[in-house]
């Protein structure tokens, strides 16, 4: 709004900001973030707060929300800012569309992980009941600030994380996406995903890669961003993953879980006829050269069946199961059955 913009930079009003950061992230750049403010003359308060998988709870929520009371922020002109990784980002979007019914957010992603994924969508949620984002809504942020120098800072095995996601994108949607992962895969892991000059090999690999899954991402979420149509493609992954990484925590982290879940429907895939033993082999190689999990024991048979009768009931009573049906293409199935699932299972588990 061109009027709010002017009142907002007219020096008539004094510039305020309410921030929430992880506080891993308030080690590593929380300095950098009070100078940043303090150099513009904006009133702040940072808000420091462990985000985890384990802390995702209505209780953080409300902790926020208490704090940003007491701060008094105008809900049309004074977005709240969350800079973190994923959970923190969905924790303080559900804070924001709560506070007045709905206060403006920026998500500012630290993670590859949420870079390439909660970044894109609308999605706020919290955990319940041991339950992975049982409570939560819809509400878009008004801005995603995407900085690649903070993957920098994050361990090897988080970078390795966020490949799964960027993964699913690829086996999904992109042919040429896997192939830059399959050629490149090592080299982002070993670069963390920061642009290097002088690598006329890989030819900026961080920032195709980056680009095409947030591309990728954004053609199949923009269109269905309320999920009326329950028949999605980002799915893939997310069928028995949310059920095992509850289960697990916190031995495995969000995309080693979405991964697992990628391996073992790759061998339903193939067990199915939709792609060949090659292709089977290409996709599971590719993981390992990601650095990624292909399988875990607490994915046994009863969890996967608990896991899709709980798809069951959240999906219109169809399974919506996506599937690879070659590299970078894939199809929503409904009519998988549980004898092809299990000789799935047994050659997964065998392998």
């Amino acid at each position: 709004d061109p009027k709010q913009l002017e009142l907002a930079t007219s020096g008539n009003k004094k510039l305020r900001r309410f921030i929430v950061i992880d506080e891993v992230v308030d080690e590593l750049y929380g300095s950098k973030v009070r100078e940043y403010f303090e150099e513009n003359n904006v009133q702040h308060k940072i808000l420091a707060l462990p985000t985890t998988e384990e802390t995702k709870s209505m209780d953080l929520v409300l902790n926020i929300l208490q704090e940003v009371q007491k701060f008094s922020i105008d809900r049309r002109t004074e977005p709240i800012i969350a800079i973190g990784g994923g959970v923190c980002l969905d924790i303080v979007g559900l804070a924001a569309s709560l506070y007045r019914r709905r206060t403006p957010y920026i998500r500012v992603p630290t993670t590859l992980l949420s870079y390439v994924d909660a970044s894109v969508g609308a999605k706020t949620g919290v955990n319940f009941l041991q339950c992975k984002n049982k409570l939560g809504g819809y509400t878009p942020p008004v801005a995603s600030f995407l900085d690649r120098s903070f993957i920098q800072s994050i361990p090897r095995r988080h970078i390795s994380n966020g490949l799964g996601e960027i993964l699913k994108m690829a086996l999904m949607k992109h042919k040429g996406l896997f192939d830059l992962l399959k050629r490149h895969g090592k080299y982002l892991l070993d670069t963390k995903f920061q642009s290097c000059s002088g690598c006329a090999d890989h030819r900026d690999a961080a920032l195709q890669t980056t680009r095409i899954a947030i591309e990728t991402m954004l053609e199949e979420l923009a269109p269905n961003l309320w999920e009326d149509d329950l028949d999605r493609l980002v799915d893939f992954g997310h069928l028995i993953s949310p059920e095992l990484e509850m289960r697990v925590l916190p031995a495995l982290m969000h995309g080693e879980a979405v991964n697992i879940d990628m391996a073992f429907m790759t061998y339903v895939a193939h067990t199915r006829g939709l792609i060949t033993a090659e292709e089977k082999e290409q996709i599971i190689q590719c993981m390992r050269g990601l650095e990624l999990p292909v399988w875990h024991r607490g994915c046994s048979w009863p969890l996967i069946q608990t896991a899709l009768m709980e798809r069951l009931k959240h999906s219109g009573g169809q399974p919506r199961m996506p599937l690879p049906t070659g590299l970078g293409v894939a199809e929503i199935f409904n009519d998988t059955s549980e004898e092809t699932l299990e000789r799935a299972y047994k050659l997964w588990v065998r392998d």
